[in-house]
């Protein structure tokens, strides 16, 4: 025998008996993937596909995936092409998928302190239908992000806006004359923008999102550009904006159908969607989990993190927990966590319906399973009635779960009269709601939201930091008219939050701090109430700006022991003067203030 066939023997693979199970821990490097390598994806590939086929492992086997420190290139050109239904993503198919994760159980990626850089639109890690998993110590980020940071170097409202890109940007003028930029698989021309203060990361006051026009843009000097089209008077020299388009094609770390996962201290610096999606899910829990811009050398100047929400957890169960993590620069939220109405269509029978999916980026992956708990929801006035339980449910217009719209739904009970379809009338799956825990996390210089709570289960959030946050720092929705992410909160305490400086600007539902804000459109005609049981407790407020809570169609609301500090940071500006505004609210305990 070799010395070196020797080494590969006893370096490569460690086959270790544990009560009947095998451990398998599998070094990266004798495989060839090596920060060195170059392009790892196809060695990857094959390495995931021949090691799952020569082991056959038991689901009771326990493998490491072991990287040593240092900086991987994956490329987008022999990634894994696979139809891959994203929830609130953009549904374009196939994906293209580098680490494939598909049916792993008692798995553990240990990075090893390794950077994992990422080329084109691919999906970096997809974790689906496991059990047990661990994903640990690497971070996640793309050579060339497609959101594009553009310092504004001039700006004269007659004129135009002299901008330049940076060196990393492949930035071109197209042949009709816009800006654009284009990377391994992609090309795209900015259509709108977040300006951020290049002084302290924060989005500017008032600043909104706003359009980029970059017609008939002029080339001054390299990576310097004039557009005397685009015209913004909130805009200075030294701002930065991050330039994008509205698509989110790929989230960054994707988990579907999986149980008891976990995510310990992984970064994601940039996704083309959002940093981690989990769809389907039971037990996750985020430790350390940090989306934030990359401060290495060249990298410092992007700001901005993900082009939608940073965590979000779709028809998940179990316990959601995401402790002592940093989200930031996100074009969204921190997080959220919701479930997903259907549409009733049709009546067949008086135990069966056909229902659907009610928004173009939530569809094509499961919804329920036999034995679920459900009730209906008039969309208009969001009262719940008719509670069921799922008898069957399959496809109703094609043969396979995956890519479907619209379900064929028997109940074990006989359904309403009422419930004929097409009135507006929704319905959610009680049994995939989750219990979360969100605490010790800072959230800090992103727009829209910061946390998005939808679940009638135990829910906690204490102890965070709301730092900039440039809407609502947390918010309580519940929506079956147009994003259709169900579920009234039944049992929420907000407690020990330290909000600074939220609500420098108008997004949607941001009507205070914290605003209890569902979609209601005949809320004059509703009878019951849609939240229920939240405590608002021992926060403290720091402030420029009058509005800290607004609640609407609550049963049940305590404020109390919450602490306000005002400051002159910024002008205020919001139209709500109130510092508690209820709007049909019953059983509300508001302590007043203290300074």
């Amino acid at each position: 025998m070799t010395k070196k066939l020797l080494l590969f023997l006893l370096a490569a693979l460690t086959t270790i008996p544990e009560c009947g199970a095998r451990k398998y821990v599998f070094r990266m490097e004798d495989y060839g993937i090596t920060p060195s390598a170059g392009d790892c994806t196809p060695r990857l590939v094959r390495f995931l596909h021949e090691q799952r086929k020569r082991h056959a492992f038991t689901p009771d086997d326990r493998v490491v995936l072991k990287f040593r420190k240092g900086e991987y290139h994956f490329h987008s050109t022999e990634a894994v092409l696979k139809d891959t239904y994203v929830s609130n993503h953009d549904q374009w198919q196939p994906k293209k998928i580098v680490f494939d994760l598909t049916g792993w159980h008692n798995l553990t990626l240990d990075g090893g302190g390794a950077d994992f850089i990422f080329y084109g639109t691919v999906i970096p890690i997809a974790l689906q239908h496991a059990r047990n998993c661990t994903l640990r110590d690497f971070s996640i980020d793309f050579a060339q992000p497609k959101m594009t940071p553009l310092e504004i170097i001039e700006s004269d409202t007659l004129r135009g806006i002299t901008f330049r890109a940076p060196r990393w940007a492949n930035c071109y003028i197209s042949d009709d004359g816009y800006f654009q930029t284009r990377g391994e698989d992609w090309e795209y021309r900015p259509v709108t923008g977040m300006a951020f203060d290049s002084a302290t990361h924060h989005l500017i006051y008032r600043g909104g999102e706003f359009p980029i026009d970059t017609r008939e843009v002029q080339p001054i000097a390299p990576f310097l550009f004039r557009a005397p089209h685009w015209k913004n008077a909130a805009l200075r020299p030294g701002m930065v904006v991050a330039a994008r388009d509205w698509n989110r094609p790929t989230p960054a770390i994707f988990l579907n159908e999986d149980r008891d996962t976990h995510v310990l201290n992984v970064r994601v610096h940039y996704a083309f969607g959002m940093g981690l999606l989990a769809q389907r899910c039971e037990n996750i829990l985020l430790d350390r989990f940090a989306v934030c811009p990359n401060e290495r050398s060249g990298h410092a100047k992007r700001y901005f993190t993900t082009h939608a929400d940073a965590t979000h957890f779709s028809q998940c169960k179990g316990l959601i927990t995401s402790r002592r993590g940093l989200y930031e620069g996100m074009m969204d939220d921190a997080i959220n966590v919701h479930g997903i109405y259907l549409k009733v269509i049709r009546r067949l029978s008086d135990h069966a319906l056909v229902c659907a999916f009610g928004h173009e980026q939530a569809w094509g992956f499961n919804w329920g399973n036999s034995g679920d708990e459900v009730q209906f929801i008039h969309a208009g006035t969001m009262e719940p009635f008719a509670p069921n339980t799922i008898a069957a449910i399959r496809p109703y217009d094609q043969t396979e779960l995956r890519g479907m719209r619209t379900f064929r739904i028997e109940f074990a009970r006989p359904l309403p009269d009422d419930v004929q379809g097409g009135e507006g009338i929704g319905l959610e799956n009680l049994t995939w709601h989750p219990e979360v825990d969100f605490s010790r996390n800072t959230v800090r210089n992103n727009r829209a939201r910061g946390a998005l709570f939808s679940s009638p289960r135990r829910t906690r959030c204490e102890r965070n930091t709301f730092d900039h946050v440039s809407g609502t720092a947390i918010l309580l929705c519940g929506d079956c008219n147009g994003w259709y992410e169900s579920g009234a909160c039944r049992d929420i305490t907000i407690r020990k939050n330290t909000f600074r400086n939220c609500l420098t600007d108008y997004f949607q539902f941001t009507n205070a701090i914290i605003s209890i804000y569902p979609e209601i459109p005949r809320l004059q005609e509703q009878q019951a109430y849609f939240h229920a049981n939240v405590r608002i407790e021992d926060n403290r407020f720091d402030t420029f700006d009058a509005p800290l809570l607004y609640a609407k169609s609550v049963d049940g609301l305590t404020f109390r022991g919450n602490r306000i500090r005002r400051n002159s940071d910024f002008p205020p500006f919001h139209w709500n003067r109130e510092p508690v505004k209820l709007e049909r609210v019953t059983n509300a305990h508001i302590q007043p203030l203290g300074e």
